[in-house]
């Protein structure tokens, strides 16, 4: 049997590696090809591109790359005329995937989506589409059920694949002294996200936000957890730029966020593991002035950070767009401190959101519901 993968960005390679070592462990004999990064590659997974070359993010950032994107479009449909794979695991990163469905049902190729759309958020009528195309969906979030199910697709949640993957890698005291934090300071963590896009627009206002914060509460150490996907030169020269300390590391990172005390954190997977870890946050997120026009006319969500979703009410604070400065970062970093009661109410709701994650084994009940699909299709055929 042969199963084609394709996720294209950081947290698709993790979900997709997860997946990967669950189906060969149930089916040793599996085939495992696509499109996908090193996480996917290391666990099996025979890669026909790597999407680090194709990382964009936001309407116009995707429109000056739309050669390369058609490019890459074509040589995967090649790619699935040429291997004939039973079926199509398409890993969310939706803009691009989705087309690469149709090509795959065009194809006779059955689509299987893992992490669809958040058609719950924005263009409702993108879950009828999509229902159209792929054979069966599951979600990482409840609350993604009720749109697709008013779809007519085969939907469910089986958990979210986060509670098994955000584990510290060392106790919370170990990790303090591995890091070498002080224990008379406060660690705050800057996590500007893992596209070239997200370190551009929001590390600077991170930066600043610190050296400001640092001026009012000098007892402030900060680290940041350099992402694979993104330039370590270019994290250093905004850093030098800036004017303040901030301490880089790429080793242990969920032990990292567990040792540390709050963060600044681009919306993202990011903020739901830093939730999986106890870890306090202000949300921040920034798009291209295009993009951000475009998303106003057509997102219609409250909150945009995905604990705040969950529990449908904004108790960790977000900063959108022009909300992101420096003073905005500094005043709302305070509340989060350790005595603060804002930062007690914060973590004791950051709890309750991750109830809403389900019990642990999600990725195996994923492979298998994967497996099972397939083997019914290649019966069928």
């Amino acid at each position: 049997m042969k199963i084609m993968l394709s996720a294209g960005e950081v947290s698709g390679d993790v979900h997709g590696e997860n997946i990967a070592k669950a189906i060969l462990a149930m089916a040793p004999a599996t085939e495992l090809i696509g499109f996908g990064g090193s996480r996917m590659e290391e666990a099996g997974v025979r890669l026909r591109q790597n999407f680090a070359d194709y990382n964009v993010m936001g309407v116009w950032e995707v429109l000056i790359n739309i050669r390369r994107l058609y490019r890459l479009l074509e040589d995967l449909t090649a790619f699935m005329r040429e291997e004939r794979p039973d079926m199509l695991v398409l890993i969310d990163y939706p803009d691009f995937n989705w087309r690469l469905a149709r090509k795959a049902k065009a194809l006779g190729i059955p689509v299987f989506s893992y992490i669809p759309p958040s058609a719950w958020a924005w263009r409702k009528g993108r879950a009828k589409d999509c229902a159209k195309i792929a054979d069966e969906f599951i979600a990482i979030f409840p609350h993604e059920l009720p749109v697709y199910e008013a779809a007519g697709a085969k939907i469910s949640f089986v958990g979210n694949p986060l509670v098994d993957a955000v584990k510290p890698e060392l106790p919370r005291q170990r990790a303090r002294k591995f890091f070498q934090m002080p224990e008379d300071k406060t660690v705050i963590l800057l996590l500007p996200g893992s596209r070239k896009q997200e370190i551009e627009l929001l590390l600077p206002s991170m930066l600043e936000g610190a050296k400001k914060l640092l001026a009012e509460r000098p007892d402030t150490v900060f680290y940041l957890p350099v992402a694979e996907s993104v330039s370590r030169e270019r994290i250093e020269e905004l850093i030098a730029a800036a004017g303040v300390e901030v301490l880089l590391t790429d080793e242990k990172r969920y032990s990292l966020m567990a040792a540390a005390d709050a963060a600044m954190a681009t919306s993202g997977t990011v903020v739901m593991e830093a939730a999986l870890l106890g870890l306090p946050c202000v949300v921040l997120y920034r798009l291209s002035a295009l993009s951000a026009f475009i998303g106003r006319l057509v997102v219609h969500v409250e909150n945009f950070s995905l604990p705040n979703i969950l529990l449908n009410e904004g108790f960790q604070t977000e900063l959108l767009q022009e909300e992101v400065t420096p003073d905005n970062i500094v005043r709302e970093m305070l509340k989060l401190y350790p005595g603060e009661e804002h930062r007690r109410e914060v973590t004791e709701k950051l709890k309750l959101a991750c109830q809403k994650l389900g019990a642990p084994g999600a990725s195996g009940r994923v492979a298998q519901r994967i497996l099972n699909a397939a083997r019914e299709f290649a019966a069928a055929k």
